[in-house]
């Protein structure tokens, strides 16, 4: 029996090597994806990137916790988005809201989620990986473009022309287990979230503003599953 274009043994079911990339924030959402692709029995390479954000305490959140949940290797992709601007994520003149947004929010980093997969996409094909995780959530999310299935779907399709694997048959699969999940029920699944960190304008020391709309979904996330919020918080 020989493998076919995904690197799966054909006849009997097995995959032979079982091979993901998991984009990794360092917040609750994509540590909760790692920790799903671990347990489907994925090994893991992790990739995070450094794009000019405000809140980079997250980056070390996500060395904590790539290598707290077992993946082999955690690479940092460095991206200078903060030449572009456009987001308040990004460019400190645009301050970050301390109240729901309506609409596309202006914490939207134009084409973030385009470039990330885009970037995970390349390491899939170098790695021989055909499985990309990513934590993107509709239910939070739905005012951001690039978190919605039609998005990830197109994308899925893009990976098939663009790149020499897919042309030569392999499929990418891009995996959004928690797309349709309330932030409630993603920590149900009860990982370490006192590592993470979700804050739009995080200290230095990863201590969350308690105020921006992330840090108020996930409170809200907290209290809606009953579990004690483990976050510090800087007041």
């Amino acid at each position: 029996m020989c493998p076919d274009a995904d690197g799966r043994i054909q006849g009997d079911g097995k995959v032979s090597e079982k091979i993901a990339v998991v984009l990794l924030s360092g917040g609750l959402d994509s540590a909760t994806v790692l920790a799903m692709a671990r347990a489907e029995g994925y090994r893991c390479q992790a990739l995070s990137v450094s794009y000019g954000q405000r809140h980079v305490a997250e980056l070390e959140a996500a060395a904590r916790v790539a290598q707290r949940l077992g993946a082999e290797s955690h690479r940092v992709i460095h991206v200078d988005l903060d030449r572009i601007g456009g987001s308040a994520l990004t460019d400190p003149a645009i301050q970050v809201p301390e109240a729901p947004s309506r609409g596309i929010p202006v914490t939207y980093v134009p084409a973030r989620n385009t470039l990330f997969l885009a970037l995970a996409l390349g390491l899939a094909e170098v790695a021989g990986a055909r499985d990309l995780f990513v934590g993107v959530n509709v239910v939070d999310y739905s005012g951001y473009p690039d978190c919605r299935p039609e998005f990830i779907h197109a994308f899925e399709q893009l990976a098939r022309v663009a790149t020499k694997a897919g042309v030569e048959g392999a499929r990418f699969h891009i995996h959004t287990p928690q797309i349709s999940l309330s932030k409630a029920e993603i920590i149900q699944r009860g990982l370490d979230y006192a590592q993470t960190v979700s804050c739009y304008q995080a200290d230095r020391d990863g201590r969350a503003c308690g105020r921006c709309d992330s840090c108020r979904l996930r409170r809200a996330g907290f209290e809606a599953a009953g579990v004690p919020d483990p976050t510090r918080y800087a007041a």
